[in-house]
């Protein structure tokens, strides 16, 4: 039974380096030449720091001297400042009904609106209930006049459809 080592992520560091010749810079960020990899270790274990590569696709491979506890540290801490910046998009919900007081209207729109401005998309859902099935036409105009509504702050991400007793549109935030 053949046991193959865990692939590793990250970059390559110390002894995992294992190409003859490698570019360096050292902790100042100054550039040596291309060294041997041992010649380059040697200056890491002098200055007390890790050979970290940090550009294995270029011929010679860069790398640089560093504490590679810390600059792990410091990817960590990049990588959950991006995962706090990104916004998560939720789809709320509105249902309505086809003959819908205007008061009524005014408030879901108020709370669409509200949907809006923080960025989510919002999923119209029209019920109908016994006879009104028999006015799908009036269905279709409620959603079209939600539609004209918000066409300034809004767009259209699924046109209105039936789906049994339903009809559905979502529209997402321009």
């Amino acid at each position: 039974m053949n046991a193959t080592p865990p692939k590793q992520s990250g970059p390559r560091i110390n002894d995992q380096i294992r190409v003859p010749e490698v570019l360096v810079i050292d902790a100042d960020g100054e550039r040596h030449g291309p060294l041997s990899t041992e010649q380059a270790m040697e200056m890491a274990l002098d200055a007390g720091l890790d050979l970290v590569e940090v550009s294995p696709n270029m011929s010679p491979p860069v790398c640089k001297l560093l504490d590679y506890g810390k600059y792990k540290y410091q990817q960590q801490k990049k990588k959950a400042e991006a995962k706090k910046k990104q916004k998560i998009v939720e789809v709320k919900e509105i249902k309505m009904r086809p003959e819908i007081d205007d008061h009524d209207y005014q408030t879901k729109t108020k709370a669409m609106q509200r949907f809006f401005e923080d960025g989510d998309k919002v999923k119209v859902t029209l019920r109908f209930r016994g006879r009104e099935m028999a006015h799908q036409e009036r269905g279709m105009a409620l959603l079209q006049r939600v539609q004209a509504d918000f066409e300034d702050i809004a767009k259209v991400e699924a046109m209105p459809k039936l789906e049994g007793r339903q009809m559905i549109m979502v529209l997402a935030p321009k």
